[in-house]
């Protein structure tokens, strides 16, 4: 795909460009390995050992794939968060209705957007660490945070001015390094590159090598050593609760993945990715929604298998 097109196919886009319908499920459905996923799947993640997958439909896989279960969503999914901490929480991006959460594995679901901005919720976070403590990204808008999962919102930050404009938040992950305040930082995938801030919310700044928090006092930006291919948005993020400094990202390229918090990124699969999640125990178990497919790699990203069920 030219590269000139790249900033137009955001996961929001690849959903409303593949005519898939809206709605909410009534009952849970059964769908086997022979009957294939739906397409646009836009976001993935880990409850515990189970996949989530979600696009308009919200399905659940507690075999690795080989059958999935399609649960009732109030409205079309476009992020999930989850948090090895709290196994059955699972923290929905809308693109109505701003933030819902469930408790017990995605079977019944609250809204959680007090106070929250009106918009399509293109990213949301959990922080590592602090399985209360949700971030999102509201379209057009900013960055948002809860502090009591989602029963009340407050704006954290203004979106990051990169490559001379504003840019909304495509994907969100919260990292637990030693240099962020507090131990985490918030990185954030956006329609220009990668870019991150300390929980104190300072301000927004380039992911770099040697002391992050150093350079966010001093207001200096050195280049990180091998970053993302410039001019790729960003489609989703992933950390790997298991090992801090790892992280993956979903580009139109394809996947990638940093072993030093981001600094330092390598080619691992490609293809136009769209969605990236981690196992929140084995770093190197990783699912990828790549060509319209799920893929999944249980050697970080050496060698791939397709799922059965794709």
């Amino acid at each position: 795909m030219p590269g000139p097109t790249y900033p137009r196919l955001t996961r929001r886009s690849f959903l409303l460009y593949s005519g898939t319908a809206v709605g909410v499920l009534a009952l849970p459905k059964v769908l086997h390995s022979a009957e294939p996923l739906r397409p646009a799947m836009v976001a993935l993640a880990f409850d515990g050992d189970a996949l989530l997958a979600a696009g308009s439909d919200l399905l659940r896989s507690d075999d690795g794939g080989s059958s999935w279960t399609a649960l009732p969503v109030p409205a079309v999914v476009l992020a999930l968060a989850t948090h090895p901490e709290r196994p059955g929480r699972i923290i929905a991006g809308l693109a109505s209705g701003g933030v819902a959460l469930s408790e017990d594995g995605g079977r019944t679901w609250e809204g959680r957007s007090r106070g929250l901005a009106e918009g399509k919720v293109d990213a949301v976070a959990i922080a590592a660490g602090q399985p209360d403590m949700i971030y999102a990204s509201v379209q057009g808008d900013g960055l948002w945070k809860s502090e009591d999962a989602g029963q009340n919102w407050s704006l954290a930050m203004d979106r990051p001015w990169l490559a001379d404009a504003e840019r909304d938040l495509l994907a969100l992950t919260s990292v637990d390094l030693a240099s962020g305040m507090g131990g985490i930082w918030i990185y954030a995938g956006t329609p220009a590159g990668l870019t991150r801030v300390p929980d104190c919310f300072c301000r927004w700044q380039d992911v770099q090598p040697g002391d992050a928090m150093d350079a966010l006092v001093s207001g200096d930006a050195p280049p990180s050593e091998a970053p993302l291919p410039a001019g790729e948005p960003i489609h989703a993020l992933a950390s790997a609760p298991a090992a801090p400094e790892m992280l993956y990202a979903a580009l139109p390229s394809g996947i990638w993945t940093s072993r030093d918090g981001g600094v330092v990124w390598s080619h691992l699969a490609v293809g136009f990715a769209v969605a990236v999640a981690v196992h929140p125990v084995d770093p190197d178990h990783i699912v990828a929604a790549l060509d319209g497919g799920l893929k999944q790699s249980r050697d970080g990203g050496a060698t791939w298998s397709a799922l059965a069920a794709t």
